[in-house]
């Protein structure tokens, strides 16, 4: 089968839809698959490896994105489709791209399209109101132009239910559990990174105004007054870079920036105490998922979709989830110090959790759609 894949929104540095893609492709093209994806790029490009071949297309840089990309003409995006016959269209692009799903049913090509983020958190992140009204009127539009809409936890899907779509799947987003270990500790790393520090808190994400990264800042702070000697890690980069280093010069914060390197990412996080997850509108956040796979439990926002894989509320739960302020943050941190304390298997079962995510599961519920597609026409 030959599944194509197309995504707009991504750059050079692109954290979670270039892991998506790069991870799917893997899985794929082991099962015996045809997998290209196709995104922005300067010029048009053609590169194949174990994970699928991947086709630039000409594009334009978004202001004030940190480099994030749109493709030029979806004209083009067509006339490439024609050109490759896929089998399978998958689209991660809820805005720019949704009329390639017209185009795909008028060919009787299957589709899915993901929705990655949440349209009514973003609208108010960003305008400070709900304006329900025309998210819901475009999730509607975006559903019934896709054979299905995939949804990445509960959280995700909330805003398709609640207008009754039906075609709404939800399928979580896996991780790398080969790459993300608890054996990745490195005394010799954490020691560096710590700089003479007690607690060693990493964030890992892009610094961009819906991820609320400066969550992390005001945690630390906090913490600091409390007597607490920590220290935090930022790795990644984005349009708040600058602000948030000018804003934390006379505390311990660190900024790694974009670690391409994988196993040098894996060694950080599993030789970090906690990871942070402030984002109050993510609707997966895989960085969370990476951390328990490193056995390095998780704070998150009581707002966003963590807390469903972190079990919240539960005694067996590998992580805390926080209200959205600094303050709470910090009494989630010092609370799961305390667990790390008293339970020292804890990280294990961090990683234990993590095994219910393989990318291997992600890819195979993909792929039994098209099935369900030709069931649901019978």
């Amino acid at each position: 089968m030959r599944i194509v894949h197309l995504a707009n929104f991504y750059g050079p540095k692109s954290g979670g839809i270039k892991t998506t893609l790069q991870s799917l492709g893997a899985e794929y093209t082991r099962a015996g698959h045809d997998f290209i994806y196709i995104v922005p790029g300067k010029t048009f490009k053609h590169e194949k490896s174990d994970k699928g071949t991947c086709i630039s297309l000409p594009s334009w840089v978004i202001p004030f994105t940190g480099g994030y990309r749109v493709i030029r003409s979806n004209f083009r995006v067509k006339s490439l489709l024609n050109s490759l016959n896929p089998d399978r269209i998958e689209v991660s692009d809820r805005f720019t791209l949704s009329g390639i799903g017209i185009w795909a049913s008028r060919k009787n090509i299957p589709t899915v399209v993901f929705s990655h983020e949440t349209l009514q958190g973003l609208i108010k992140n960003y305008f400070g109101i709900s304006l329900k009204r025309i998210a819901r009127w475009h999730n509607s539009r975006l559903a019934s132009r896709f054979d299905h809409v995939v949804a990445t936890t509960h959280f995700a899907a909330a805003e398709f239910r609640e207008i009754d779509t039906p075609n709404v799947v939800q399928i979580p987003l896996g991780v790398d559990l080969s790459t993300f270990s608890p054996e990745n500790y490195n005394p010799e790393l954490r020691a560096k990174l710590l700089k003479g520090g007690d607690v060693l808190l990493v964030h890992c994400g892009r610094l961009s105004p819906e991820k609320k990264p400066e969550r992390s800042i005001e945690a630390l702070r906090e913490l600091l007054k409390r007597g607490i000697n920590a220290r935090l890690i930022f790795v990644g980069t984005g349009p708040l870079h600058k602000k948030l280093y000018n804003s934390s010069r006379d505390i311990p914060v660190t900024f790694w920036g974009y670690v391409a390197n994988k196993n040098l990412l894996a060694e950080i996080i599993a030789s970090a105490d906690i990871s942070l997850a402030p984002g109050p509108i993510e609707t997966f956040c895989l960085a969370a998922l990476e951390s328990l796979a490193s056995g390095t439990p998780v704070v998150a926002s009581h707002t966003s979709a963590v807390g469903e894989f972190l079990l919240a509320g539960r005694e067996d739960a590998v992580g805390v989830v926080a209200a959205n302020n600094g303050a709470a943050f910090a009494d989630a941190i010092e609370e799961l110090l305390a667990k790390l304390a008293a339970e020292p298997r804890l990280g294990y079962r961090c990683a234990m959790q993590a095994k219910n995510f393989p990318w291997s599961q992600t890819a195979s519920r993909l792929h039994d759609l098209a099935y369900l597609r030709e069931y649901e026409a019978a």
